[in-house]
């Protein structure tokens, strides 16, 4: 298996071991005078490059990152993740992060007992209340009702819609009154998809588009009592995804494909009217496909709440072991994830001010807190505050119904939805050849 290594050293100078902290700062290890080494884990850079902002924020903090990234293609960083935690050690990761593909896996699953109780850290669950973080994070990275995991990010899904194709078809690109038109329900927006399709618009690109929403606002997740459950709301995508086909409501494309992005950009067989997607999906996918309609897009509330990617943060258990480790640990975890001031990474990450003079990215993040004293106004979405819509949106999101074997279980079910909708299995057929594949695969049973 391929394996992708990228070792970086992060160094901070010694302080003064008499400089007292201010501003909330840490001086973790000055009272021993021996520097504290973090070895950080993780899948990109995105991680590794805030402890370049926690170091110019916290001068007294006398740590050094040691960090290692392990790009997930060919699925190459879980078992060499896997392999670090259990061989342990001084080389053992004491911060690593999962993505929301594989958290379960870490904060619930096979390879949750590695990670320390964020209680054991000293990051109470009034902190976390404090904070306002999003509740379906919580859920997700919590075992038995004790926090494992957070992610500095909140991926509560919107969707993200044309106005000027808005005003054509409803008369108006006012979010309010589109978020009537589309939803609640699946009922108002294949009849908000009927409409668009009389004036020569798909609602959506692909039945992708409408996925992650099914998915997420399930009841159940795909396993119950330990058997493969599938639970009626995504059975019934089964039948969305056909009606989108049969009635030309979409181009049929796959996400992430030329396709979608064509769509995305106008270029497709025929114009789209919005996409499903978190904060991320904007900034950092759609805002390099539509430099030809940057400022005639907008969100609003989709027709059922849902959320779509995100990064948790764990620490090895062992951590806990070794005082001036712990504090280090802790307080880097608790300025990535629930320190709400205006010196937190959330601040910086709400309001793209990570790098000192410099407008970057905004993006959706865990606390409500400090979504609500930053500005959200972004130029793709023609000055529209998204925090306005992504506040609610994280809100009503749920993370009770993931498995730690959703990656695989999700690749499957959609290959074989696609093969119904394209006519080429029944419908009974599709949901029998889907569940010997689980079978073959996870070795689970269906119910």
């Amino acid at each position: 298996m391929k394996r992708i290594f990228v070792v970086s050293t992060i160094i901070v100078l010694l302080a003064s071991l008499l400089s007292a902290c201010s501003g909330g700062q840490s001086n973790n290890g000055a009272s021993s005078g021996k520097k504290v080494t973090i070895n950080l884990w993780s899948f990109t850079d995105e991680i590794p490059n805030m402890t370049t902002k926690y170091l110019a924020t916290h001068p007294n903090a006398n740590v050094e990152f040691k960090t290692t990234i392990i790009a997930t293609t060919d699925g190459a960083y879980q078992p060499a993740l896997d392999q670090a935690l259990a061989a342990g050690g001084k080389d053992a990761p004491d911060i690593y992060a999962a993505e929301a593909a594989f958290i379960l896996k870490y904060s619930q699953g096979d390879a949750s007992d590695y990670a320390a109780k964020y209680a054991d850290l000293g990051l109470s669950d009034k902190l976390v209340k404090d904070a306002g973080i999003a509740q379906y994070t919580v859920d997700i990275g919590s075992k038995d009702g004790k926090l494992k995991a957070l992610g500095y990010q909140a991926t509560g899904g919107a969707f993200i819609y044309s106005r000027s194709i808005a005003k054509d078809v409803f008369g108006t690109d006012d979010s309010a009154t589109i978020k009537n038109e589309i939803g609640p329900g699946w009922d108002k927006f294949f009849a908000a998809a009927a409409k668009l399709k009389a004036k020569g618009y798909g609602i959506v690109s692909g039945d992708g588009d409408i996925w992650h929403a099914i998915e997420n606002s399930s009841d159940k997740g795909w396993i119950d009592n330990d058997k493969l459950y599938i639970d009626p709301k995504r059975e019934a995508f089964l039948d969305l995804s056909k009606k989108l086909k049969d009635n030309g409501y979409h181009n049929d494309t796959q996400d992430w494909t030329e396709a979608w992005f064509a769509d995305m950009s106008g270029s497709g067989s025929q114009p789209v009217f919005g996409f499903f997607g978190p904060a991320w999906l904007i900034n950092y996918v759609m805002k390099d496909q539509v430099k030809q309609t940057n400022g005639d897009w907008a969100v609003t509330e989709p027709p059922t709440g849902f959320f779509w990617g995100g990064t948790w943060l764990l620490a090895n258990k062992n951590v806990t072991k070794d005082k001036a480790k712990k504090e280090a640990v802790a307080d880097f975890i608790k300025w990535v994830t629930l320190d709400t001031s205006d010196t937190g990474l959330q601040y910086y990450w709400a309001n793209g001010t990570m790098k000192d003079g410099e407008q970057g990215t905004k993006d959706s993040v865990a606390s409500s807190v400090v979504m609500s004293k930053s500005n959200g106004e972004i130029e793709l979405l023609g000055g529209q505050n998204m925090f306005d819509v992504f506040v609610p949106a994280n809100a009503n999101a749920s993370g009770k119904n993931l498995t730690q074997y959703d990656e695989t279980i999700n690749k499957l079910y959609r290959d074989q939805v696609r093969e119904y909708t394209a006519g080429n299995k029944s419908r009974d057929q599709a949901i029998a050849d889907f569940k010997v594949q689980v079978k073959d695969q996870l070795e689970i049973d269906s119910q």
